[in-house]
């Protein structure tokens, strides 16, 4: 079966091909880098994404702080973790690099501020 990918890992976005038989690689063409072929590999067993987002702050001078994963979780726990991010308010101040949520869903991957934002 022939499946074709674009790769997220870096800017070059490598339009890849590959060939699978009985769920084996037969062949992966296309990449630029070796983290395309790392890429696909995953993503034909075990497909991993990150999150970005962002989370309601109390008292801050913004409503908002970004906020993102600090490490990639599996793709069909997107959904169910944006829901644990959706139910977060943190009170300002808040710092880039705090946790909001720690070990999220037990996923291993926690939920971390990424802008600073002051109280008012």
């Amino acid at each position: 079966m022939l499946r074709e990918y674009t790769c997220i890992l870096c800017p070059n976005g490598c339009e890849i091909k590959v060939q699978t038989e009985d769920e084996k690689v037969i062949s992966i063409d296309g990449a630029s880098c070796p983290k395309g072929e790392e890429y696909v590999r995953q993503e034909l067993t075990d497909p991993q994404r990150n999150i970005a987002s962002s989370v309601l702050v109390e008292n801050g001078e913004l409503p908002l702080a970004s906020v993102r994963l600090d490490r990639m979780i599996p793709k069909d726990k997107i959904f169910d973790v944006m829901e644990e991010i959706k139910r977060v308010k943190l009170k300002a101040p808040v710092r880039a690099g705090q946790v909001a949520i720690r070990n999220v869903l037990d996923s291993g991957s926690s939920v971390i501020v990424t802008k600073n934002i002051k109280a008012i």
